[in-house]
């Protein structure tokens, strides 16, 4: 259980933004209108009122729900809608295993000042929508629920980024929706493991425990540690009450327990029959997801690209905002303007051997210094 815990509620836990690294100093900088005193919609849990995040508070007060149907029921639906309709292709941020779209507190604001249209969605099952109804929660009905939401409301082919697990959620929806989708942004994939495994075939009562396991504060700060290295205990605290904000809500266990014991997502073979565009992002300093698995999305992938953070974790988007942001704004724009500057992303291409793979790739790199792990990289 725990196992699973680090791999996927790691990855999907937003964890703090490090204002102290010297990485962050944009901060400053940007000129967005933060409010101090927000007001909620009222289906949040109460306990949004004690956060002091200002980021995360302004993306919590744009939270709204919006009617999905499904084969069976309406689903009220959480996400976060765009200020404003634009003429090119949507940007759709999803997130990773049992989050909510404040994953994108940071890195939404950056994609909007960009001029990108911009949603941030909730997966079924997991956010903020309203489950008193429990719809299933298994793949297909994610699935669904993401295919209705997109051709109710958004309706052209959209440039679909999904985190950590969100990338197995994005690479199964693609693949049977392929003319809901124009690219992909894949960060930090978790795409290689067989579903939830064995446990799928726990008894409910022991799922329940373990469910409740996954709620408790001393997991989810093992969690956001695990994400970052060196991280104030109360910033840890902080941002882990903000990635457990839904979990507050009266049917988030069984929601989640009927996502486990459905097997989970398991897209191994999917990845051959993808065919867009796509873009994959690497944090450095991923203690979560294997590096190697990274480099073999993007050999198995037929036209991918690959960018690596340095000095980054498993959630990108949470650290480093401002070369998230600029890294998909430059690949949504690419037919536009190939010849993009980088200023925080400037690459280099690399020669990697890829053996019973590939037999040679070009993986792009920061100018600065390879981790010598990406050195002469070989998979069996």
């Amino acid at each position: 259980m725990l196992t699973f815990l680090s791999a996927g509620a790691g990855a999907a836990l937003p964890p703090a933004f490090d204002l102290i690294g010297s990485n962050l100093k944009w901060l400053n900088s940007r000129r967005l209108s933060i409010w101090a005193g927000c007001e909620f919609p009222d289906f949040l849990p109460k306990q949004v009122e004690k956060i002091k995040d200002p980021y995360a508070r302004k993306m919590a007060s744009r939270i709204e729900r919006i009617p999905v149907n499904l084969s069976k029921d309406c689903v009220m639906s959480s996400c976060v809608k765009p200020k404003e309709q634009k003429e090119a292709n949507p940007v759709v941020l999803l997130h990773g295993f049992d989050s909510t779209c404040l994953e994108w507190r940071y890195t939404l604001p950056l994609l909007e000042e960009a001029g990108l249209e911009t949603w941030a969605i909730d997966i079924l099952g997991w956010g903020f929508s309203d489950l008193e109804r429990l719809p299933s929660c298994d793949v297909a009905s994610k699935r669904d629920h993401l295919y209705q939401l997109w051709s109710t409301y958004i309706k052209r082919p959209m440039v679909l980024v999904g985190p950590s697990l969100g990338s197995a959620v994005a690479i199964d929806f693609s693949v049977n929706y392929p003319e809901a989708v124009d690219r992909l942004v894949l960060i930090n994939a978790s795409v290689y493991a067989k579903g939830t495994g064995k446990l799928a075939t726990l008894p409910k009562t022991v799922a329940y425990a373990g469910v409740n396991l996954l709620k408790s504060i001393p997991i989810r700060l093992y969690a956001t540690s695990l994400a970052f290295n060196g991280l104030p205990l109360s910033t840890c605290i902080e941002w882990t009450n903000i990635g457990r904000l839904h979990c507050l809500l009266p049917w988030w266990e069984d929601a989640t327990v009927n996502f486990m014991i459905s097997g989970g997502y398991n897209v191994i073979d999917q990845i051959k029959h993808v065919k867009h565009k796509t873009l994959i992002i690497l944090g450095e300093d991923d203690h979560i997801i294997d590096y190697k698995l990274g480099v073999r999305l993007h050999c198995e992938l037929p036209n991918a690209t690959l960018r690596q953070i340095p000095k980054c974790g498993h959630i990108p988007h949470v650290q480093r905002p401002d070369v998230v942001s600029r890294l998909i704004a430059e690949f949504v724009q690419s037919d536009q303007s190939q010849k993009a500057k980088r200023d925080c992303v400037s690459t280099i291409s690399v020669p990697v051997m890829i053996s019973r793979t590939c037999t040679s790739r070009y993986l792009a790199y920061p100018v600065s210094p390879p981790s010598p792990q990406f050195r002469g990289i070989m998979l069996s």
